[in-house]
């Protein structure tokens, strides 16, 4: 019996190297693109399926995902897109505990999709800027074993040398006061110096996250115009190296940080970058496209930087593809607004992504809710609207009603009817949640007033979506479970 168990797992592995060897008939040629991030946490959901045709239809060839999430990846079975997969940080510890935890999750959302007309799966992103510094080193011990542990995984189903793993760093894993200074902070000099290593012996870039919008948000004292590529009044002088924007700078203190470490020649890729359009003086929808058109034609330039001339990052991964109504505002409020189309897929602002087409086509199919909203209802009193106003805004999105945001300046009476209305959307128009005690009504008049926009939402897709998202979250809890009383037996 053992032994036909045996023979049984030779015959499946040798099976499943047949399918990679004709579903992947050539190893990845490395091709500088731009991709974008595709994430997910959002009250109003586009159906996967329609999210790969607006990929698509627009020629993206390139996506970052956040997770693994079936339904995603499923959508992208056949498309030809090449997908970055990941691991969010609060996996990262179950990971790292055994080769078992790994090489469960290796089979669950790799090498079950890594077949022919399946999805192209070429980077696993482990862990998403597991060194921030806010986070005070929680999930930086478990990195390079949760690294090790998937590059085994992976060696074992014959994808090691197709799958490449990463690990997306933000930019203050590094620091200084001028690019060639750039050096790791002096706490992370011994792990970046294993994951670099490990980096260059599996052939993978280092990964990186740069944001000059955040950089110009954080501090009063930021050249505005640096910011952007159009050129600056305050370049940056760095020995016979000039600086005209931020991109540059920021680019090559990692570079001269990896140079240290004596890996100056690395490829470097842009995990995420780019500028969000409401919920911040700056945040708007001009600057968004003057940012992310100035760093596109930057980048297929290959002008490269002073410290790598004529050498463009491998791949940029624009940050975002939509906007993401659901996400935490404690970084502020335009958190949920760096989407180049908004929820519903419509494009926000007219940008060449230079990928063969002039502007960026908007999804197609998108179901919409009826045309309908809830406002305030004007025949009413409406001094005692506070409470409904907390109630509303404290389940649904109203970041644009901040100062900055594009709803700011609509008034008291139309703060309400935004308010009122994005709750109404949430709740999938139903009648009682436009009631708030009789302060609302349904109106068939878009209220909508000049730039801002009051929402209709898109049929709820969590009802139709298929079950695998939730037996995916059920084993996942399982497989932690698992792999944690591995973990505690051992020790």
């Amino acid at each position: 019996m053992l032994q036909g168990r045996f023979r049984l797992r030779i015959l499946s592995a040798a099976l499943l190297s047949l399918l990679v060897i004709v579903g992947w008939s050539s190893a990845p040629v490395a091709e500088s693109a731009l991709g974008v991030n595709w994430g997910t946490v959002s009250f109003h959901k586009l159906k996967p399926s329609t999210v790969v045709d607006l990929l698509q239809d627009n020629k993206i060839s390139k996506v970052k995902l956040f997770d693994a999430d079936p339904d995603s990846l499923q959508a992208l079975m056949g498309s030809g897109i090449q997908v970055m997969i990941g691991v969010p940080n609060e996996m990262l510890a179950a990971l790292s505990s055994s080769t078992a935890a790994s090489d469960s999750w290796v089979r669950q959302n790799v090498s079950r999709y890594m077949r022919k007309n399946g999805v192209d799966i070429r980077y696993i992103a482990v862990g998403n800027e597991p060194f921030l510094s806010s986070y005070s080193g929680q999930f930086q011990s478990y990195v390079m074993p949760a690294l090790l542990n998937l590059q085994q995984s992976l060696a074992k189903v014959n994808l090691a040398s197709y799958v490449k793993l990463v690990v997306p760093c933000n930019a203050d894993a590094y620091e200084s006061s001028l690019p060639s200074q750039g050096a790791f902070r002096p706490e992370l000099t011994q792990i970046m110096t294993q994951l670099v290593s490990f980096l260059n012996s599996n052939g993978s870039p280092f990964v990186v996250n740069i944001y000059p919008f955040l950089s110009l948000y954080g501090s009063s004292d930021f050249p505005q115009d640096y910011a952007f590529f159009e050129g600056t009044s305050h370049p940056v002088t760095d020995g016979s190296n000039v600086y005209y924007n931020a991109f540059d700078g920021n680019f090559d203190t990692l570079v001269a940080a990896l140079s240290k470490l004596g890996y100056g020649q690395m490829p470097i890729a842009i995990g995420e970058i780019g500028w969000p359009t409401d919920g911040a003086i700056s945040g708007n929808l001009t600057a968004a496209r003057v940012f992310n058109q100035g760093l596109i034609n930057h980048v297929l330039s290959n002008k490269g930087t002073p410290l790598r001339p004529g050498v463009p990052p491998v791949d940029v991964y624009l940050f975002s593809l939509l906007d993401e109504g659901a996400k935490s505002t404690l970084p502020g409020n335009f958190e949920r607004h760096w989407g180049m189309f908004s929820f519903d897929g419509q494009a926000k602002y007219p940008l060449n992504l230079g990928l063969g087409g002039r502007g960026l086509k908007n999804a197609r199919k998108v179901e919409y809710l009826p045309s309908r909203w809830c406002v305030a209802n004007p025949s009413r009193d409406l001094s005692d609207v506070a409470n409904h106003m907390k109630l509303a805004c404290g389940v649904a999105d109203c970041t644009t009603l901040t100062y900055g945001g594009s709803c700011n300046g609509i008034g008291a009476k139309g703060n309400i009817s935004y308010a009122f209305n994005s709750y109404y959307q949430l709740q999938m128009q139903n009648e009682r949640s436009c009631d708030f005690d009789g302060l609302g009504m349904v109106t068939f008049l878009d209220p909508s007033i000049g730039d801002c926009r009051f929402l209709v939402g898109v049929t709820d897709t969590r009802s139709s979506s298929s079950s695998s998202s939730q037996v995916y979250r059920r084993w996942v809890i399982v497989w932690m479970l698992i792999a944690w009383r591995v973990w505690f037996f051992v020790m």
